[in-house]
C-alpha cells in the first residue's frame, strides 16, 4: 500500500523524441503562402498587395492562426499518448503478480443490501487491477477451493485474463490456502515474485504450516448476511430395528434465525420440525425412520428470513441394505460362543450341521493365532502373543490383575475392569517398552503389573485386538464388563461393516463405491459435464471430485443409475467466521486496511483528447471552401 501521487510516470519516455515533428509542422505552415488569383480594375489595389506581404511575415501569421495551434496541441496528446502516462499509486509496482481467489464455499455468500456475493465483489476489484495493467506487468490468476487451480499463467493478456476471471463459479467445499500458496512458490522458481495478492472473506483455518517465500497482500472482502445451515447428519439402527437420524443445525453469530427442517425419505416427506436459533447458536435434531432396505434420507432446511448462503440448506444421507453379520468365534472359546449365541443380528460360524464357511468374516475371534489370517473387518486373539512380539513379550503362569486401561476405546467403552482376577501375566522382556511396540503399529490398551493385557493393532483393511492372556483363565467372563465388552465389539463391527451406522457423504470427494472391475461409468453431477472414470480390478470407484452439494447419478455396468448423494456439511463455511490475521510458520499476516491501490493508465485519455482535436480541426479547416479563416 502507499499514497496516491498524482504527479505521473511515464512507461515509454522515449516516446517524446517524435515532439520533434513540431519543427517540420512550424516550418511547412510558415512556407506556405497562398494568394488568390483576382481581377483588379485599378493599380491602386497594389497597396493591398504590400500591406498581405507584411502580414504574411512569419511571427504575424503565427500569432493570429487557430489552425497551427489545434495542429500544434494535436500532435503534443498524440505524443504524450505514446509515451505512455499513467498515475502513480505510491505501491511498489510487481512485474510478476500472482492474484489468488478464493472460490469455496462461503464466497457465494450474499450481502442482504447488494445482493452480490463475496466472488462478485473479489471479481469486481480483480477487473479494475487488470484495467490498470501496465505494458511490463503479468498477472496469474489462481482459484483457491479444496485444492488450488490455475487459471492463467502469467500474461499482459487482459482479454485472456477477463474471461479467465468471469469463467470462475463457487465451488462448495472448502477452501485450501496452503495448497495455492504451495502452487505459488511453484511458479516463483520460473518468475522473479515479490508479492502475492489474496482475496477471501477470511473464510478458513487461523494457523496455516507454511513459510512464506514472498509478501502476502491479505485483502478480506465485507463481510456477508446472517447465515443458517446443516453442518452434520448421521444415522444409527437402534435396538428395535429402526434408524436415528441425526442432524446439528447451526447459525451464524450476526442474528437469530429461524426455520424449518424436512426429512425426506424416498421421495416421501416423513418429518417435519421448526427451530430458533439465537446469534451462533446449534441444535442437534433427532428423526426416527422405518428402513427394512437401501433407503434414500434428504434434509431440507427452509430458512424463515434472510439466508446468505443456499448450498448448506441441503444434506444427503443413504441408510444401507441391512443384512446379518459374519462371525467366526473358535469352538474352544465357550464363554464368546454363548455371549454371541443369541444375537440375531449374526450367523455363528463354524456351525455343526454345515462343512461349507464363507471366504471373508466381519468378525473373527479365535484362540489360535492362524486363525488370525482370516480375511475380516475386525478380528480378535486371545491367550496368546503375536509372533512379531514374542521378542518383547512372554507368558508366565503368575497371578496378575489390571492396573489401568484407555477407557476411551471403543471396545472398552462402560467396561469396568478394577476387580478382575488373570492366572496368567504377560511380561516384559529384558530393555522391552511400549515404545517397541508403537513402532510396530500397536497400542496397549489395557495395562497389568508387569506387561500389557490387551493389544490394539489397526491396518488399512482391518483391526485388530490381542487379549495376551486366556481371559477363560480369568474372573472376566464373570462380571458385567464382559457382556458389555462383547456388544462393543459387536457395535464396532456394525459400524465397519456399514450397515448399523452411516453418515452423509461431504465435499469435495464421492465415497467410494463398487461395482465390476475396468468398466467404464458416466457420472452426472448435479452442476457441469458428464465425466467418464473407470473402474480398478477390484471394481471399485474412488477419489472422484464432488465439487457441488446434490445427487450425481452414475451409470454403466452394474449401477443400474444408481445415485450418490454429496453435502456441504462444513461448520466453518456455514459460520461465515472472518480471519483477520493468518498465522504463518514464523510471522503473522494481517487483513489489508484499505483496498490495495494500482497505478492507472492515462494513454487512452490522451489519447482520446487527441481524436476529438482531430475533429475539431477539421471542422474549422471545412467550415469554407476556401479553408482560410476570415
Amino acid at each position: 500500500m502507499g499514497t496516491m501521487n498524482f504527479w505521473p510516470g511515464f512507461y515509454a519516455l522515449q516516446g517524446a523524441w517524435f515532439l520533434l515533428l513540431l519543427i517540420p509542422l512550424l516550418v511547412f505552415y510558415f512556407l506556405k503562402l497562398k494568394r488568390p488569383h483576382q481581377r483588379v480594375p485599378s493599380l491602386a489595389l497594389w497597396s493591398q498587395v504590400i500591406n498581405d506581404r507584411r502580414v504574411n511575415s512569419p511571427f504575424q501569421k503565427f500569432k493570429r492562426s487557430i489552425l497551427l495551434l489545434l495542429q500544434i496541441l494535436l500532435l503534443l496528446f498524440l505524443v504524450l499518448a505514446l509515451m505512455q502516462p499513467y498515475i502513480q499509486s505510491g505501491a511498489e509496482r510487481a512485474e510478476y503478480l500472482p492474484i489468488l481467489i478464493d472460490s469455496s464455499a462461503s464466497m457465494a455468500a450474499t450481502d442482504p443490501e447488494t445482493k452480490k456475493s463475496r466472488l462478485d465483489l473479489a471479481k469486481e476489484r480483480v477487473n479494475e487491477l487488470i484495467e490498470n495493467m501496465l505494458p511490463d506487468q503479468r498477472i496469474s490468476l489462481v482459484a483457491v477451493g479444496s485444492t488450488a487451480r490455475r487459471l492463467t499463467d502469467f500474461t499482459d493478456n487482459q482479454r485472456v485474463l477477463k474471461k479467465s476471471l468471469a469463467s470462475l463459479k463457487v465451488d462448495d467445499v472448502p477452501s485450501q490456502l496452503e495448497d495455492a500458496l504451495r502452487m505459488t512458490q511453484a511458479l516463483s522458481r520460473t518468475a522473479p515474485i515479490k508479492s502475492v495478492l489474496f482475496y477471501s472473506d477470511g473464510n478458513f483455518p487461523q494457523e496455516i504450516d507454511f513459510e512464506l517465500p514472498f509478501e502476502l497482500n491479505y485483502q478480506l472482502l465485507p463481510p456477508a448476511g446472517v447465515n443458517v445451515g446443516i453442518t452434520s447428519m448421521n444415522a444409527r439402527k437402534n435396538q428395535a430395528g429402526t434408524w436415528d437420524v441425526f442432524l446439528r443445525i447451526e447459525n451464524s453469530k450476526q442474528a437469530d434465525s429461524s426455520a424449518s427442517v424436512e426429512l425426506i425419505q424416498d421421495g416421501q416427506s416423513v418429518a417435519r420440525e421448526e427451530i430458533v436459533l439465537g446469534p451462533g447458536e446449534s441444535q442437534r435434531l433427532e428423526f426416527s425412520v422405518d428402513a427394512g432396505g437401501a433407503s434414500k434420507i434428504k434434509a431440507i432446511l427452509t430458512p424463515a428470513g434472510a439466508d446468505s448462503l443456499v448450498a448448506d440448506n441441503e444434506a444427503y444421507l443413504t441408510i444401507p441394505q441391512s443384512r446379518q453379520l459374519l462371525v467366526y468365534v473358535d469352538p474352544e472359546l465357550a464363554s464368546y460362543r454363548y455371549a454371541l449365541d443369541e444375537n440375531s443380528e449374526m450367523i455363528l460360524y463354524p456351525q455343526p450341521d454345515q462343512s461349507s464357511a464363507p471366504a471373508e468374516y466381519d468378525l473373527v475371534i479365535s484362540g489360535a493365532a492362524k486363525d488370525m489370517d482370516r480375511e475380516a473387518l475386525i478380528k480378535l486373539g486371545v491367550g496368546f502373543v503375536p509372533e512379531e512380539l514374542e521378542k518383547y513379550i512372554k507368558l508366565e503362569t503368575e497371578l496378575t490383575e489390571v492396573v489401568d486401561w484407555n477407557r476411551s476405546s471403543s471396545l472398552l467403552r462402560h467396561v469396568q475392569l478394577s476387580d478382575v482376577q488373570i492366572t496368567q501375566q504377560p511380561v516384559w522382556t529384558e530393555n522391552s517398552g511400549v515404545e517397541n511396540l508403537e513402532e510396530l503399529g500397536y497400542e496397549v490398551l489395557i495395562h497389568g503389573k508387569l506387561g500389557p493385557l490387551l493389544l490394539q493393532k489397526r491396518t488399512p483393511t482391518d483391526q485388530e485386538f490381542y487379549f495376551l492372556f486366556d481371559t477363560d483363565r480369568s474372573t472376566l467372563p464373570y462380571r458385567v464388563g464382559f457382556p458389555i465388552m462383547v456388544s462393543n465389539l459387536v457395535q464396532l463391527t456394525l459400524q465397519e461393516a456399514g450397515i448399523a451406522e452411516t453418515q452423509a457423504a461431504a465435499t469435495p470427494v464421492l465415497p467410494v463405491v463398487e461395482y465390476q472391475p475396468e468398466q467404464s461409468y458416466q457420472i452426472k453431477p448435479p452442476v457441469g459435464k458428464t465425466m467418464t472414470v473407470k473402474s480398478d480390478a477390484n471394481g471399485v470407484l474412488s477419489g472422484i471430485a464432488a465439487l457441488h452439494v446434490g445427487t450425481y447419478n452414475i451409470s454403466g455396468e452394474g449401477a443400474k443409475d444408481a445415485e450418490l448423494g454429496v453435502s456441504l456439511l462444513n461448520p466453518l463455511e456455514t459460520s461465515l467466521v472472518s480471519v483477520e490475521k493468518i498465522q504463518f510458520s514464523e510471522v503473522p499476516v494481517s487483513a489489508a486496511a484499505a483496498q490495495i491501490d494500482s497505478d492507472k493508465p492515462l494513454w487512452s485519455e490522451f489519447a482520446l483528447i487527441a481524436f476529438f482535436l482531430l475533429l475539431l480541426e477539421w471542422w474549422y479547416f471545412q467550415r469554407k471552401p476556401t479553408g482560410v479563416p476570415t
